[in-house]
């Protein structure tokens, strides 16, 4: 019904077509299926409707829907799914429409991209993150140079969701939050899970008021902390069943000399109650909480409620992974993952070495029940342009478009017909692995 909703919005037909040019760019492993061996603006250039046909044109089922079905549900690997799966970061803001230095539709964006994501395999989920769902402090629905600060890491709550995100144009006849409902119903339709990233470093979190200035976030302030907890629970209510954690590894002031975020940080127990609640209040049992670099003291970790972690060992030896697993294939609640890269990634890694790692995360393992869980950017999956890298696509917005659209855009922000053929390489080794 919301997906419909959305087509109706967006003044399309809500009567579905098989897609042909899905069909000539299909990967398939099994029954299970995606597009590869292309470059994003191929994508993202075409209509929403186009996306819709397309994910419809790829479904795991042996009868074409022609209108998209009102009740989806998530795929279920059981509650400890977050244990084990690929989680895939995607930078929305980077992708969305970027129509002179205004910037929106992120989520379309979104949208169109997830007939590229592989879907999960048979013994474990892949998991698209999305990294900004919330306004972010400065310049919100703005791009700026490439050179001037934008960043994702300083949002703003009880303000809604971010205007690089959302589709304003279009709120009258669909809500914010049913934007975010049919990303997932479409995600979820394609096989995949789906999650947020967000952050609690004190002064990196202000409060929007209608009558006074922001207010920044305490931890010491009960009002803040539970306004914490239900915009994360409101998200999960949408369809979302993973949040990301920056800063996590710092929690209850843990390590503080390599603390990089700025502002306080909530207390240990003060974290054990505030992700126990946002299970307890969306009635959730299988929501994967993963924390960045929430790493080597495992006991620490899992009692503060993570699901996994990053920056546990990278996927540059795969043997030294493989051990790993066997080491903790009996631990099924918490254990931390393969980085093949994370959102401070400032690229300069060959596809060779980028491949290699992806490699090591699809197949480190004795059986695939002990798969560690691994981290990916968009990076690792459509190769950025040359002068940019992951990490600073998160800490500015800049417009590549030569001509004031968003195809332009698109089709200068990531590499070109060498990133074609990384793609294609991808794809092979997903095939490989989506029937283990």
């Amino acid at each position: 019904m919301i997906v419909n909703k959305l087509l109706d919005a967006l003044n399309e037909s809500t009567e579905l077509v098989p897609d042909n040019w899905t069909n000539e760019h299909l990967f398939q492993s099994g029954i299970k299926k995606w597009i590869g061996d292309i470059i994003p603006v191929e994508l993202l250039s075409r209509r929403v409707k186009d996306a819709v046909n397309s994910i419809v044109t790829l479904c795991e089922c042996f009868e074409f829907y022609k209108e998209f079905p009102s009740l989806i549900q998530s795929p279920n690997y059981g509650d400890n799914w977050g244990r084990t799966a690929n989680y895939i970061e995607i930078n929305n803001r980077a992708i969305a429409e970027m129509h002179n230095n205004r910037c929106s539709n992120g989520i379309l964006s979104s949208i169109k991209l997830l007939p590229a994501i592989p879907p999960s395999a048979k013994s474990w989920a892949n998991c698209v993150i999305l990294s900004q769902v919330f306004p972010n402090i400065y310049g919100d629905g703005y791009n700026k140079p490439a050179d001037v600060e934008n960043s994702i890491y300083g949002i703003k709550l009880n303000a809604g969701y971010s205007s690089n995100i959302i589709n304003f144009s279009i709120e009258g006849k669909i809500t914010q939050e049913e934007q975010f409902r049919a990303f997932n119903d479409l995600a979820h339709f394609r096989g995949l899970k789906t999650g947020f990233r967000t952050v609690i470093s004190a002064d990196q979190i202000k409060i929007a008021h209608i009558d006074k200035e922001d207010e920044t976030f305490s931890w010491d302030n009960p009002e803040h902390v539970e306004l914490w907890i239900n915009e994360s629970v409101r998200l999960m209510n949408l369809g979302f069943e993973a949040m990301f954690v920056d800063s996590a590894k710092h929690i209850g002031n843990y390590d503080m000399e390599n603390y990089t975020g700025v502002g306080a940080l909530p207390g240990f127990e003060q974290t054990q109650y505030i992700f126990n609640e946002i299970r307890r209040r969306s009635e959730k049992t299988t929501i994967s909480i993963i924390g960045e670099k929430t790493s080597r003291d495992f006991d620490r970790f899992k009692s503060l409620g993570f699901t996994t972690g990053t920056a546990f060992i990278n996927g540059d030896n795969y043997d030294a992974v493989k051990k790993e697993s066997q080491d903790l294939k009996y631990i099924r609640d918490y254990a931390p993952g393969v980085d093949v890269s994370d959102d401070n990634d400032s690229g300069g890694r060959t596809y060779e070495q980028r491949i290699n790692r992806i490699n090591t995360a699809l197949f480190a393992y004795e059986y695939p029940s002990d798969k560690l869980a691994s981290f990916m950017q968009m990076e690792d999956l459509f190769p950025l342009r040359y002068d940019t890298n992951t990490h600073h696509l998160m800490m500015c917005n800049p417009s590549y478009s030569a001509d004031g659209t968003p195809f332009s855009h698109w089709e200068n922000l990531f590499a070109k017909e060498d990133g074609r053929r990384y793609n294609a390489k991808i794809g092979e080794l997903f095939s490989y692995s989506l029937n283990l």
